[in-house]
């Protein structure tokens, strides 16, 4: 599929349909999306709507049924597991809900994880600075049962960030905080995007995490309900 190369996601009559046999239930019905390089985009929608499965889709964690895509300059139309598990390396930063940290490692060592399995160079270091970009360089030799939620999420930021992905990914980042902390974590959030000039798409019920998006996409039942550009 021949995209311009100022697209970081290109989307057309994507489906995904779980289930076998005689009942299969169809998530994603014909979505067609375009999302520029450095956009920044909020997807909404109420539960059961595609959202987390299209964002499934679009990361490589699960392959679409039919339609094309392609990601961040790559074909995941044509790749299998394994082709889309190295694509997404250095591609694609993920920040989820409930964290999603190595228990058994540093905030140092889940930072540095991401840059290793990506051939990266000078990994701790550039751990150790991303930490402290999100003002965690106290808690580099921390694990995370030693931290707080707001905590936890400044790590996943920083894990998602530190390979210098084209694009990021968020769903729910401030689903499991309270009001203040979530606050301040949008504003991490977007303040490191700013700064390394990457693609967001963030899932969220959170209007003022919404409001801060220059566009905002609605799914409806598996499909494209709206797609609003602010002005």
């Amino acid at each position: 599929m021949v995209t311009s190369p100022s697209l970081a996601i290109s989307a057309r009559n994507l489906t995904l349909t779980l289930g076998t046999g005689a009942a299969p239930v169809e998530v994603l019905r014909g979505i067609d999306l375009d999302v520029s390089e450095g956009e920044v985009v909020a997807l909404l929608g109420p539960s059961g709507s595609g959202k987390s499965s299209l964002m499934a889709v679009l990361t490589g964690l699960e392959r679409a049924s039919g339609g094309s895509l392609n990601v961040a300059g790559e074909d995941f139309t044509a790749m299998d597991e394994d082709a889309l598990a190295l694509a997404r390396r250095g591609r694609i930063g993920i920040v989820l809900q409930a964290f999603h940290l190595l228990p058994t490692m540093t905030a140092l060592e889940n930072v540095a994880t991401p840059m290793e399995l990506a051939g990266a160079s000078d990994i701790r270091a550039r751990a150790r600075a991303e930490l402290e970009a999100v003002a965690l360089g106290h808690r580099l030799d921390h694990y995370p049962a030693q931290l707080s939620g707001g905590e936890q999420q400044r790590v996943a930021i920083a894990r998602a960030i530190a390979p210098r992905p084209r694009l990021i990914f968020a769903d729910e980042p401030t689903g499991n905080l309270d009001h203040a902390t979530g606050h301040e974590i949008i504003e991490l959030l977007f303040a490191r995007r700013a700064q390394t000039g990457a693609t967001l798409l963030v899932i969220t019920h959170d209007p003022e995490l919404a409001e801060r998006c220059g566009r905002v996409i609605t799914l409806a039942d598996g499909r494209i309900a709206s797609d609003t550009v602010k002005r």
